[in-house]
């Protein structure tokens, strides 16, 4: 019997591991001191109301012979899809039902994806990034090539006709540096895709937060996308589903290599590995998109872009760089005085008892940066805020 041993290639300890290590010994050694958390990549915010009242009549329906549900379809229950092939209507995108398949969540898809691709194929990947997109990859053995993301092109890097990949991962709004692309730069990738015979995973996780609607919250807002792109949502941070559980991916049925079509593919691979989503989970997404579950969600997300205005304002006034913050929870800052990444988050952390997250933690370019998040209370971000204001000075 012979193990994976790609494994032996990933990291042994995740960068949030280390950082709870960190903070749990300093918390230890000083008791007296209030540790706030701006590292936090989970909501704070509750279930908004119009949800868990769904929730809790899915529940009662579950309890009833004539509203009982037993196994769903794998793919997702129509009345959810229908919802959310309403929701990119808006932003005049047109799917067809059977495009949209939910899942438990964006990670849980990105990772699973890989299925549908042959190990020999070449990943392309923007340096820094959100880890899971390596470390699945690794697993499978996969050769992973890097795209520089940096300040010079403000971490929104364009593609190099010189390189050639197979499968692309582009995250917009990005996860760690809250940078988005704007329609013109997803064209060309789109159109390097479809030259170069490639994948684009588009994470779009964060695609709520975007308030300008000149920027693409979809990769199909671009032309030709249908013919390279699969797309990840998630009811994570949108709705606070963080702790429930629910997302989406879009699969084209225009979306063929080698005559194998993907959307077909990935029907098949999750009628055999996957058997759907709760109904009670389901029919509480469905509530998202209600005209009462909207007001309330965008509360909510209002909520988190103060708290992010509130952080960047500060870092304004003290003239440290950054980006993210105005269509993302995340603001990516350059350290201080050419700190390290971890440098500072020791730094931070002995000093004003501020936790956030080291840059090099998602790749080389992250190295001398640190992220920075706004779902923490408006009280401790408040606070946090005043820490920061009267140390920096």
């Amino acid at each position: 019997m012979k193990v994976n041993k790609n494994y032996k290639n990933i990291a042994q300890s995740y960068l949030f591991s280390t950082i709870a290590q960190k903070v749990n010994e300093f918390t230890k050694n000083n008791p007296d001191k209030k540790v706030i958390r701006l590292g936090i990549g989970d909501v704070t915010l509750p279930l908004c109301e119009a949800v868990v009242n769904a929730l809790k009549l899915a529940s009662d329906e579950m309890g009833k012979q004539e509203t009982f549900k037993g196994y769903g379809p794998e793919q997702g229950y129509d009345f959810l899809k229908e919802e959310i092939q309403k929701y990119y209507a808006n932003h005049n995108v047109e799917l067809d039902s059977d495009e949209i398949f939910i899942s438990d969540g964006a990670k849980s898809d990105l990772g699973n994806i890989l299925d549908l691709f042959d190990k020999d194929n070449t990943v392309l990947v923007p340096d820094p990034v959100y880890p899971v997109y390596v470390d699945t990859n690794t697993m499978a053995g996969r050769k992973i090539i890097f795209t520089d993301a940096n300040a010079a092109n403000d971490f929104l890097p364009l593609p190099d006709n010189s390189i050639k990949a197979d499968i692309i991962y582009l995250c917009s709004p990005n996860n760690p540096t809250g940078a988005v692309y704007n329609k013109d730069q997803l064209k060309k990738w789109v159109d390097y895709a479809n030259e170069n015979n490639a994948v684009i995973l588009f994470d779009a996780a964060y695609e709520c937060f975007i308030t300008d609607n000149n920027l693409p919250r979809s990769i199909y807002e671009i032309e030709g996308a249908k013919t390279c792109a699969i797309e990840f949502c998630s009811f994570s941070k949108m709705a606070g589903f963080t702790g429930t559980r629910c997302g989406w991916t879009v699969v084209p049925k225009s979306l063929s290599f080698e005559d194998m079509n993907l959307n077909k593919m990935w029907l098949r691979r999750q009628t055999t590995k996957f058997n759907g989503v709760p109904y009670i989970v389901q029919k509480g997404a469905q509530a998202v998109f209600s005209d009462e579950g909207q007001k309330q969600i965008q509360q909510n997300l209002s909520y988190y872009k103060e708290n992010a205005k509130l952080i960047s304002d500060v870092l304004t006034k003290h003239n440290i760089w950054h980006i993210g913050g105005k269509h993302s929870p995340y603001i990516w800052l350059k350290c201080p005085n050419n700190m390290t990444s971890w440098e500072f988050f020791d730094y931070l952390l002995n000093n004003v008892q501020i936790v956030g997250t080291p840059g090099s933690g998602f790749g080389k370019n992250g190295e001398g940066y640190f992220r920075l998040t706004s779902f923490g209370s408006r009280e401790n971000t408040k606070e946090a805020v005043e820490r920061l204001d009267k140390f920096l000075q």
